[in-house]
């Protein structure tokens, strides 16, 4: 069965940018500082980034992330999803409307404008027919922002939430959780490196 992973970087103080993130700022003053990790030659941290780009049969992110990454300062081959990785997976924008242009345009991108629900529907379909392909069991991945997850946690689209927490203070920026329904989660895997605390729960 097709997992929806809330996978996402976050400050000590539940921040998952700094201040004023943005096409042209990135993730904020500070806000590259929570993925280290990603870049780092642990071999634990090597393994997860690993592991998580391996399991991704779609990927699904909200509009102003999707500025972020697609912007001037965003990915590029050697910092997109999975870079150094085999493969990349089919990438869903929950967005009121498709951009006029896209500077990525080597990889898979779907615009949705029916909202999150219909997107993790795509998602899902994009990584069930990945994982007929390829005779593996694929997860839809929701890598963010902080809006978005939080947005499809409240509405009980995740099943696991990964979080990969940053020893960092930022004070400010995009928040993680503000507020909603109570979550039930049970802590399935913590694997602690000098960079980060990865954590897995599941979610009920």
């Amino acid at each position: 069965m097709t997992r929806v992973v809330a996978d996402i970087s976050v400050s000590l103080d539940g921040f998952v940018t700094g201040p004023d993130p943005g096409p042209d700022t990135g993730l904020g003053a500070g806000g590259e500082a929570l993925h280290t990790w990603a870049f780092s030659d642990d071999p634990d941290d090597r393994r997860l980034l690993a592991e998580g780009t391996a399991r991704s049969g779609a990927v699904v992110l909200g509009r102003h992330l999707f500025d972020v990454v697609d912007g001037p300062n965003g990915w590029d081959d050697t910092t997109g999803y999975g870079a150094g990785e085999v493969g990349k997976p089919a990438f869903v924008v929950v967005t009121s409307a498709p951009p006029e242009a896209v500077r990525l345009s080597g990889l898979d991108w779907t615009f949705v404008t029916t909202g999150l629900a219909d997107a993790v529907a795509v998602a899902r379909e994009r990584a069930e027919a990945a994982s007929a392909a390829s005779g593996r069991e694929l997860d839809v991945v929701l890598m963010g922002g902080g809006a978005t997850i939080g947005s499809a946690l409240e509405a009980g689209l995740v099943d696991v939430l990964m979080l990969h927490l940053a020893p960092v203070v930022l004070g400010a920026g995009t928040p993680l959780f503000t507020g909603g329904s109570p979550l039930t989660l049970t802590q399935r895997s913590v694997t602690a490196t000098s960079t980060a605390t990865h954590l897995t729960y599941d979610v009920h």
